[in-house]
């Protein structure tokens, strides 16, 4: 035993004494919030942390040690304001009153932390974040709101991305407030405003970095709501990438930069062009095989066509040829109609951002694949017309009404309907006709005189 006791009283030893003291101490405060300004700090080769927290009437030590006192997101010095999670206790060895911290932040910023923790539980809870509520956002908007401050340095930088990119695009400036008590009413104001007039595909909340304080209008329960309600899509984007503000839960979409949220609302113009000249490549491609299609089936129909009855195979195999000539010019009129319109309204609107040069090339070369196209398809069509009227000739020339028109008839049994080809084939009293170039004639054998 370390204490020695007689019937009248109980003696103790410093190391005892101390220790009941800080079991006291400990099973009375388990844990604390203290607030105080940090005062001697020092950091020794252990790494651990030695302070004093002080008011203007007292002061306690601490004592952090690692490896929290090494997790601190700022450097301890003297004179800052901090607040404190800690564990009161003794230090044995000394008998010294002193604190065991757990947690340390700046203590404006801490007090900050919690009210945007608390809200943030309330409105998670009531349903403002879940992504059902959410709205897509459009793939190529034509009109963007920016709802932020004129003089930023946010709205350059989201301007220059977006005139890079699209500079198709209209931008409108929303102006408003970003910092101070003024800024979230005149957000939530401008929020409502721009939703009610539907005038922009979609919005874009944005500001520039700084420190929590500087970026707390965008925490505001008001401005949460008025996100949430605007019909509109709109798109969040407050401070750096580290910064996270109630309204980048709330928004459709949170971007951690402004230009990384300009980025995120238009498409890249230089690969629009590309994907526009892959398309007209493949338009062109698509033409050649229908054209090579229907060229093989016009001489399949050809290599069809029976010599028995020329006339009626000719005319159909000809009126065949004339529908596929007119749908594959209808196809080819219809589809250049609607490239020319969609190059045409692209040149337009590029040249008030002044890339003529190229949409002036890509339309002399739509131009030029037209009349290219066009004078192909003519050419194919006065070839199959020309073989047709050739095989017409031909087919005449050898067909049985030629000969029949030159004076020569066909003498058919009637009863039977065969060819007579030699006069033992029928006797007297049979009956014939006669097929003549312009008709028939009814005849009968006689006997001879």
């Amino acid at each position: 035993m370390t204490a020695e006791s007689t019937p009248d009283r109980t003696i103790l030893t410093p190391s005892s004494l101390n220790r009941m003291v800080r079991d006291l101490l400990e099973d009375a405060l388990p844990s604390i919030w203290i607030e105080g300004e940090l005062s001697n700090v020092s950091r020794p080769a252990s790494g651990h942390l030695y302070f004093t927290l002080k008011d203007a009437n007292a002061q306690v030590r601490c004592a952090m040690f690692k490896p929290r006192s090494g997790w601190l997101p700022f450097k301890p010095a003297d004179g800052v304001q901090v607040l404190a999670r800690a564990r009161v206790g003794l230090y044995e060895a000394r008998g010294e009153f002193q604190l065991v911290v757990e947690h340390l932040e700046i203590a404006g910023e801490g007090a900050l932390r919690r009210q945007f923790e608390e809200l943030k539980n309330r409105l998670s809870a009531e349903g403002l974040f879940d992504l059902t509520r959410k709205l897509p956002l459009p793939s190529m908007p034509r009109r963007i709101g920016i709802v932020t401050s004129p003089t930023g340095a946010a709205v350059r930088d989201v301007l220059n991305v977006l005139g890079r990119r699209f500079p198709l695009v209209d931008v409108e400036i929303l102006p408003v407030p970003v910092q101070g008590k003024e800024a979230a009413p005149a957000m939530v104001a401008m929020i409502d405003a721009a939703s009610r007039a539907g005038r922009h595909d979609v919005l874009l909340l944005t500001r520039g970095g700084g420190p929590l304080e500087d970026l707390w209008a965008f925490n505001d329960e008001s401005l949460a709501r008025a996100i949430s309600r605007c019909s509109i899509p709109l798109v969040s984007a407050v401070g750096h990438e580290i910064d996270f503000s109630i309204s980048d839960f709330v928004a459709d979409l949170r971007a951690p930069t402004p230009s990384a949220a300009a980025e995120l609302l238009v498409p890249d113009s230089g690969e629009l062009l590309r994907e526009l000249r892959q398309r007209q490549e493949r338009m062109r491609l698509r033409m050649r095989r229908r054209i090579e299609s229907s060229s093989q089936r016009s001489d399949h129909l050809l290599a069809r066509l029976n010599l028995q009855r020329p006339g009626a195979r000719l005319l159909r195999g000809n009126e065949r040829l004339q529908q596929l000539s007119a749908r594959m010019n209808r196809i080819a009129e219809r589809t250049l109609e609607r490239r020319r319109s969609r190059l045409a309204h692209a040149r337009t609107g590029l040249a008030v951002h002044d890339p003529g040069r190229k949409l002036q090339a890509a339309g002399e070369r739509a131009t030029a694949y037209q009349a290219r196209l066009l004078g192909t398809t003519r050419h194919l069509l006065e070839r199959r017309t020309s073989r047709v009227e050739e095989l017409g000739r031909a087919l005449h020339a050898f067909s049985p009404l030629a000969t029949l028109a030159r004076g020569y008839a066909i003498l058919v049994e009637s009863r039977s309907g065969q060819v007579v080809r030699r006069t033992g084939q029928v006797g007297p009293g049979a009956r014939l006709r006669a097929i003549l170039a312009d008709g028939e004639l009814p005849l009968r054998v006689e006997t001879e005189d």
